[in-house]
């Protein structure tokens, strides 16, 4: 529930700083929903597909679980084999401490991903947590990856073209 509720906060605080022209992205999985706002106007809404185990925030690599809380697309894919892809920067710190804490990550692994995090970078990726969490095409209509939120190509091409790095995601249950 605090996760929830700060997740929630980091949200506003986002969009309360932005200009009329930002963008960002909020996936709500419950909804098989990702929705784009430009400022506190949605500009568009699209289906989408989740993890193959898509109840629960991710906790580890394999788990088929879509991450849950405050990201930014740390990379674009123009040539992805699910179409066109947006890599989000799972795990973030939030991730990072559950997983030292639960002795899943060293010390320099929770370190780095800090780091990489507070420079707006792709955090590590090859962790017990998982990574290479991407929001990519070939189709929205079961929760069929491992992690990842898949669209549509079309709705994909549509976000492609529009997001940025460094566009945040939120990602809520």
């Amino acid at each position: 529930m605090m996760k929830y509720i700060l997740s929630i906060i980091t949200l506003l605080i986002s969009l309360s700083s932005m200009s009329a022209n930002d963008l960002n992205i909020v996936v709500l999985k419950t909804e098989r929903r990702l929705e784009v706002y430009r400022g506190l106007t949605k500009i568009h809404n699209f289906r989408c597909g989740l993890g193959n185990s898509p109840i629960g925030d991710k906790e580890r690599s394999g788990d088929g679980r879509t991450p849950e809380g405050s990201f930014y697309i740390c990379v674009k894919n123009p040539k992805s084999k699910f179409y066109l892809s947006l890599g989000i920067s799972y795990p973030n710190n939030d991730d990072a401490a559950r997983g030292l804490q639960n002795g899943l990550i060293s010390k320099w692994e929770h370190d780095r991903i800090v780091e990489e995090q507070k420079n707006g970078k792709t955090p590590l990726w090859n962790t017990t947590l998982g990574g290479e969490i991407f929001i990519h095409g070939k189709g929205s209509s079961s929760d069929w990856t491992l992690g990842c939120i898949a669209l549509n190509d079309d709705d994909m091409k549509i976000l492609f073209n529009l997001i940025d790095v460094g566009t945040t995601v939120e990602i809520k249950p």
